[in-house]
Parts: C-alpha cells; sequence; structure tokens
C-alpha cells in the first residue's frame, strides 16, 4: 500500500516551469506554469498561453529551448521525453519571423521565413515564394562585416518589404537590370566595388543547411545573403525561369568584376560589352515571361523529337555506332624546366576520349608516339583571337601529379573542334555524344564575339559610360576610361543584335566556360604533409592546388569516389578513390561539415534528371549532406 502510494506521489509531482512569451516584450519576466514531468509539449503551450491572456492566433508559435539550443516541435511529447526539468529556459516565440535577404543583384527583400526548419527547407520556402526554380542549388550565408564611414552613415538602405504585402517579384528584380545600367550612365562613381563585398569569399559564412536559423544565431532581422551554392544550373528554361535568370546573371558579374575568377582581357571585354547592352536592352525589353501554353507546345515538341529520333532507320543507328573521329596537324609543346624547346608539328588522331599523335599522316597506321586519355584531365582556353593564337591547356593526370600539355591549333575552326573534344573528353565523353556540336558551336560563336570591327563614323562613342562598372580592377588600373570606352563599344557591335533573354544566357554560357568556374576553395593540410594547401571543390571533382605557386597538383573525379569519410573528433576527411587511392586531411580555414555538405550535395545534385518532377528528396540531401547531425 505505501508503494502504491510513493507511485502516485511521484507520477503526479508538480514543479514550476518558466516560459518567456515573446509577445509580452523583452523586459517582461517569465510566467511560471505548473507542470508534470507527463505532460506533453501541446500542453504546455496550452497553459502558457492561456496565462499570458493575449487573445491572438497562435498556430505560428513553439517553444525554443535555450540552453539546448533546440526546438521543442512534437507536440506530443512529454517533457520527461524531452529531458526538460526545472531549470529550463523555454521561450513560446513564432516560427516565422522576418528576415532581410541580400539578393546577387544588391536588392533587399524583407520577407518572412521559417525559422524552426533546416535551413535546406527555408530556402525551398524562400525561393517558392520568389518563384525560383531548383531552390536546391542556393543557401543562405552571413554577409562580410563592413566599416562604414563617417560619411556614409546617415544612408539608408532601400528594402522592398513582402512581409505582408505580395509585390511582383519579376518587376522587382527586372528594375535591378535597370538601376545596373543607370549606374553605368549616371554615377561616375559607382566603381565602389566594396559596396558588393557581400559576394562570396569564405566558406566560412555558408549556414549549415540541416540546422534551422535560431540554431545557428540568426535573429529576427537579421540580414543574410540567398547566393548560388552548388554551381549546377538544372533544367533552365527562360520562360519559366525569369527570376532565376536575373539572379544567375547578378551573381556571375560580380564574381567577374570581383575577380573571383580569372578572365583573359579580350574575354573581359566581351563580359563588359554584355553588361553594357543587357543594361541598355532591360530599358526596352525584359526577359520571355512564363506562359502555360507554350509550355505545353514546348513539352510536345520535345516528346515528339524523342519519338522521332526513336523511329530512326538501321541504316541512321549503324552509322551513329560508328564513333566519329578527329583527324589534324597540329602541333604540341610540353613546358619543362631548364628547357627552351618550342612548339613540334605531329600528325593527331582524336579517337573516344584519346589523343594519339604520329610523325607524319603517312605513319599513323603504325604505333603512335604516345597516347593521352584525356578522361579526368583539366581544359583551359589559351587563346588571342588578335594575334591569331588557338592555342588548348590540359593539365593530364599523373603518378605524380599533373602533366601540362598544350596543343597548338592553326585556325579558329580546328580549335573549335579541338576544345569541343577535349572538353567532352574531360567528362568521359565521346565524338559521338549529342553535345559535341553544339559545344562547337558555343566556342565559335564566343570567339566571334572577341573580333573586333572596325566602326564607322556613325558607330556610337558614349563617353559617359562608366567603364568602372563594367571591368574588373585589374583593368582599371591598366587602362584609362577613354581606352577602355572604344574597346567595349567594338564588342558592343558583335552581340548588339541579342536579346535580352540571349545576351543573359550568352553571358552565363562564357562563364560556365571559364577554367576556374564554379570552384570554391579552402585551405587543408593532407595527412602526412607539414605544409598547407588548397582544395578546390568543383560540381565534378576536387583539385589539389599548390598554396605557393598556384599550380594544380592532383585532380580527383566524383565519378572515381568510393566513399568518404569525416572524423568528427579530429575533424578529419577521409575520401577513397578507384585504384585504391586514398586521400585524408584537416580542414585549416573552414569547418569539415562546410567540405563534407559541398561533397554530399552535388553527388545529390547529379541525382536529378530531366524526366523527375519538382518534388526534391530531402531526405536524400540530408543524408548525403548532415553527418554525424543527419535528420
Amino acid at each position: 500500500m505505501t508503494s502504491y502510494g510513493i507511485c502516485i506521489q511521484t507520477r503526479m509531482a508538480v514543479w514550476d516551469l518558466s516560459v518567456s512569451v515573446e509577445e509580452l516584450g523583452p523586459e517582461a519576466p517569465p510566467l511560471k506554469i505548473s507542470v508534470t514531468s507527463d505532460l506533453h509539449i501541446g500542453g504546455v503551450i496550452l497553459k502558457v498561453v492561456e496565462k499570458s491572456q493575449i487573445k491572438k492566433d497562435w498556430s505560428d508559435h513553439a517553444l525554443w529551448w535555450e540552453q539546448k539550443q533546440q526546438w521543442l516541435l512534437k507536440p506530443s511529447w512529454t517533457l520527461d521525453k524531452c529531458g526538460i526539468h526545472a531549470d529550463a529556459r523555454l521561450c513560446l516565440t513564432p516560427q516565422h519571423k522576418p528576415l532581410r535577404l541580400v539578393m546577387p543583384s544588391g536588392i533587399i527583400l524583407r520577407m518572412r521565413v521559417c525559422f524552426s526548419s533546416p535551413v535546406f527547407r527555408t530556402v525551398m520556402g524562400i525561393c517558392k515564394l520568389l518563384n525560383i526554380r531548383r531552390p536546391e542549388e542556393l543557401s543562405l550565408l552571413w554577409p562580410v562585416e563592413e566599416k562604414k564611414k563617417k560619411k556614409d552613415k546617415d544612408v539608408g538602405e532601400e528594402v522592398y518589404d513582402i512581409t505582408c504585402t505580395v509585390l511582383c517579384i519579376q518587376k522587382i528584380f527586372t528594375a535591378s537590370l535597370l538601376v545596373t545600367f543607370s549606374n553605368f550612365l549616371l554615377h561616375p562613381h559607382t566603381e565602389k566595388i566594396c559596396l558588393f563585398c557581400f559576394v562570396l569569399k569564405s566558406l566560412l559564412r555558408w549556414l549549415d543547411s540541416s540546422r534551422s536559423l535560431l540554431q545557428q544565431g540568426v535573429k529576427e532581422n537579421y540580414k543574410l545573403l540567398l547566393r548560388l551554392k552548388y554551381y549546377t544550373f538544372h533544367d533552365i528554361i527562360p520562360q519559366a525561369d525569369v527570376v532565376r535568370l536575373t539572379q544567375l546573371y547578378e551573381q556571375a558579374r560580380w564574381a567577374i568584376l570581383l575577380e573571383e575568377i580569372e578572365c583573359t582581357e579580350e574575354e573581359m571585354m566581351v563580359f563588359a560589352a554584355l553588361q553594357y547592352h543587357i543594361g541598355k536592352v532591360s530599358l526596352t525589353e525584359q526577359i520571355v515571361a512564363s506562359c502555360p501554353a507554350m509550355e505545353d507546345l514546348d513539352s510536345a515538341l520535345q516528346c515528339l523529337e524523342v519519338k522521332m529520333e526513336g523511329e530512326s532507320s538501321a541504316d541512321d543507328m549503324l552509322e551513329t555506332m560508328t564513333a566519329p573521329e578527329l583527324h589534324d596537324y597540329l602541333k604540341i609543346f610540353r613546358p619543362k624546366r631548364l628547357t627552351l624547346k618550342g612548339y613540334k608539328q605531329y600528325w593527331f588522331t582524336f579517337k573516344d576520349t584519346t589523343i594519339s599523335y604520329y610523325k607524319s599522316k603517312e605513319e599513323s597506321s603504325k604505333e603512335p608516339i604516345q597516347q593521352i586519355n584525356l578522361k579526368g584531365c583539366e581544359v583551359a582556353p589559351d587563346v588571342s583571337v588578335a594575334g591569331q593564337k588557338f592555342c588548348i591547356r590540359l593539365l593530364i593526370p599523373g603518378p605524380e601529379g599533373m602533366n601540362e600539355v598544350y596543343l597548338c591549333c592553326e585556325h579558329e575552326q580546328q580549335y573549335s573542334r579541338w576544345m569541343a573534344a577535349c572538353r567532352l573528353a574531360s567528362k568521359g565523353k565521346t565524338l559521338a555524344d549529342s553535345s559535341f556540336s553544339s559545344e562547337v558551336q558555343s566556342i565559335q560563336s564566343f570567339l566571334a564575339m572577341q573580333k573586333t570591327t572596325p566602326t564607322n563614323n556613325t558607330a556610337q562613342t558614349d563617353e559617359s559610360i562608366n567603364t568602372h562598372s563594367l571591368v574588373s580592377p585589374r583593368y582599371q588600373k591598366k587602362y584609362k576610361p577613354k581606352q577602355l570606352t572604344p574597346r567595349i563599344l567594338e564588342a558592343y557591335q558583335n552581340v548588339a543584335q541579342l536579346s535580352l533573354t540571349d545576351a543573359i544566357q550568352k553571358f552565363l554560357q562564357i562563364w560556365q566556360a571559364l577554367p576556374d568556374f564554379g570552384l570554391s576553395y579552402i585551405v587543408v593540410r593532407f595527412k602526412g604533409c607539414r605544409k598547407d594547401e588548397v582544395l578546390g571543390i568543383a560540381n565534378n571533382r576536387l583539385i589539389r592546388i599548390d598554396l605557393s605557386v598556384g599550380d594544380v597538383v592532383k585532380t580527383w573525379r566524383y565519378n572515381t569516389m568510393r566513399q568518404w569519410n569525416v572524423n568528427w573528433d579530429i575533424k578529419q576527411v577521409a575520401i577513397e578513390f578507384d585504384g585504391n587511392v586514398n586521400i585524408a586531411f584537416s580542414c585549416v580555414t573552414a569547418d569539415c561539415k562546410i567540405v563534407h555538405e559541398y561533397i554530399g550535395g552535388y553527388i545529390f545534385m547529379s541525382t536529378r534528371s530531366r524526366e523527375q518532377s519538382d518534388t526534391l528528396n530531402e531526405e536524400l540531401f540530408h543524408k548525403l549532406t548532415g553527418g554525424h547531425e543527419a535528420l
């Protein structure tokens, strides 16, 4: 009888729990409610609401456990199951709060976002409101701290508040192009690019995709950046991706202006001309808007195209089965130290993903001098259209690092074919791939843009162009505005006929073709080494870079990766590749969780297909990126 009484007494023990209510204000003392350990979270919220005597809709509110830095989102769980005791400090707060989002164009949106969901899901909600498809490619990061000057302290920032009203998002982002163009013409001192230093510079600033905003110290009305994180633009449709294209363009533009990615002088002039043209055309033209009827027509045409491809004749199939080849006289050069040897001409053949070369065309039936498999290599252009220089730089993986080889072509047509073949081969694709012809056309189109056309007397010589807003600081220092203006206008003649949509897509296409496109850098220390090195993380490979000279030491492709693991205790990443290749490194400038999330994220992106619906496999993403904190 006594033990039964003790059991009842223990089960029914009542104790006080302190809960702060955000609606009562920061100075208000916490409310004390009497609870038992078997009271569920929903019951706690009900008691707090009754004691607050505030009549409002509480459906968006949830309990935040301050000491544990976690949300209590399961209303059926009891206090005992959650591990909550009398010393716990809880807060009843809304799950959705206002946040200031800085877009790549510099526009600031104030909107309500979810502070209780993982960042991955929060970004999905943001992109749904902003009509941005493929939200898995984006994420949030902290802005760079800016030191305000005395003369700038009174300058306020323009914020579009969409917390209560629904504005036309497309008009807001189209307006950003108009603002950009007005800066080119009206503000000669807009070269203060430091104002846009919020573009990605350090991996340290990305938020963890598997944790909520509040868990990472983000408070109401804080400022965060919405940026492209994974450089894999899946299924871009101009009719449906108006906002997405605009934001991609702005992020690409500032990456080039801030010299976060290398480009040649001729490429910079083309980028400047395209920026000038886009800004000018945006005054009178808009990106093609979405039209459901046109989307249905496009889908029907794609289905018809697939059906017609399936009905091809047997002769066409046999012709397709015979893999095409390239044959040409090219010059080859292998840079080595303490040598002055130049280019030598040989007869080259390109078959599958392998280059073979011979002394002459007549000896091509014999054994080649050398065969080079380009699968997994690095391909970069070394071109000067004005100087008629058309070279291809290859970095080929070897047992002791990367071997550097240059191939020199005679003219741009030959260069376009061989460059396209090398790019495809580096990805493991052959000349039979359907993208070969489009790759050739893309290269030829870009070369045509770099050609200077003599301007006539009626050609535009707009001295009011703010060249500092169109080129990076390197060329601002190298040339005076009166030298840059005619060069930009010369390149402009080659793009002046493009529509706004085509110009933006061309800009993105050239950006993606740059050798360092999509690389995110982190300083690491490889196991067994005493010096720090740089690890470049791309959408299809990891690159080991010598920190002292900047040379590529080694490249590893994701498609050869067997597994990767993270030792969270010693903060070390270990990766195993085909061929019994194992690497391990610790991160110096960022947490290893960021590297883990990048690798897992890119692998997740590779699982997407055109046939899939827009529904994302969130569980798979967290399994690949969440690590020991995976949901």
